[in-house]
């Protein structure tokens, strides 16, 4: 497993928001996590990145615990994306994907002809740079904040591409996103995970999408998480009773 959890607690001192999470999700799949507000996917993605500690239990990372990786070597495997807007002033998009290599650069932070070559094959994975390979194109690209916020997406996606990470978790990456775009976002990590062998987990409000686009749901509520494909939750009735409504009638639930 690339990622898993051993009766995993989340929360915050003096409130508990799951417990006993044992998870386990596989490396090339897309899972998508659902759930009503409240029932803790942000948290439980804070958790899974470490920048949260958990109440109890354990998150391990390709077999290893979690809380025993330093905070570089976890940058290693492990990239996150979350929904806060960055305000980057005349930073280049190509800039803030080099971020992403961080992890691997010295300590003045100096790129080198692999970590530029790795740069441009994640611009070009999200379809942000041409697929012709040399660095002039690179000059051409807009500054961060010019772009539009499905553009800002794809750049943190790419961001997290050139971490090299086996595990990407992203919270909402269709946030603010009109219906095409979001199809296309999810199309697009889906395919990310499975020609390149990733786990993706991502949070995400768009249940019908979801459904359709993912290999597996992780499935939140107050009554605990499921892990199963689609058709297996729905043959147990299990989203009628995370959200307390037949949400697939909607005509069906009286007000």
């Amino acid at each position: 497993m690339s990622i898993s959890t051993s009766n995993l607690t989340i929360g915050y001192p003096g409130r508990i928001v799951q417990h006993s999470l044992s998870l386990d999700l596989r490396e090339g799949e897309m899972v998508c996590m659902l759930g009503p507000n409240g029932c803790g996917k942000s948290t439980l993605l804070r958790t899974l990145a470490g920048l949260q500690p958990a109440l109890s239990g354990t998150v391990r990372l390709r077999d290893t615990d979690l809380a025993l990786l330093a905070a570089n070597e976890r940058a290693k495997l492990l990239a996150l994306v979350l929904t806060e807007r960055l305000s980057l002033e005349n930073t280049s998009v190509y800039d803030v994907v080099a971020l992403g290599r961080h992890p691997y650069t010295s300590f003045l932070g100096t790129l080198t002809d692999d970590d530029h070559h790795i740069i441009r094959s994640a611009l070009q994975d999200v379809a942000f740079l041409p697929t012709r390979d040399d660095m002039e194109c690179a000059t051409h690209l807009s500054t961060f904040n010019s772009l539009s916020d499905g553009e800002k997406q794809r750049v943190l996606i790419a961001k997290a591409l050139a971490q090299q990470t086996p595990v990407i978790l992203l919270d909402e990456p269709t946030a603010h996103l009109d219906l095409p775009n979001r199809i296309r976002m999810l199309q697009l990590l889906r395919r990310l995970a499975h020609e390149q062998g990733k786990t993706i987990l991502i949070s995400t409000h768009e249940l019908d999408i979801a459904i359709q686009l993912s290999d597996r749901i992780l499935l939140l509520s107050a009554n605990g998480a499921a892990l199963d494909t689609a058709d297996n939750l729905c043959a147990q009735d299990a989203f009628t009773h995370a959200f307390g409504m037949d949400i697939f009638h909607p005509l069906n639930n009286t007000l």
